[in-house]
């Protein structure tokens, strides 16, 4: 999930309304930097309101798991702007 402030959070969906707030278990939160290797830093149990979700998408474990977050770099994200 990426947030309207840029962050990205991956977790395990544990429930939604109608709303789209949602609720992600054993959460965590990729930092990108250029010059560093990812940050993960875990959030535990999150819940995250609907209207801070700028993108939702179902990550492969299989490819999530393949990935060397050591060598990823990367720019952040910017605000999304109303």
């Amino acid at each position: 999930m990426i947030t309207c402030d840029g962050r990205n959070i991956v977790g395990l969906l544990k429930g939604f309304d109608q709303t789209v707030n949602l609720i992600l278990d054993m959460a965590h939160e990729r930092i990108y930097s250029p010059d560093a290797p990812v940050e993960q830093v875990p959030r535990g149990l999150c819940i995250i309101r609907g209207d801070n979700i700028a993108c939702v998408g179902e990550v492969d474990e299989d490819k999530d798991l393949a990935i060397d977050f050591d060598t990823v770099r990367g720019q952040l994200l910017k605000p999304v702007i109303h």
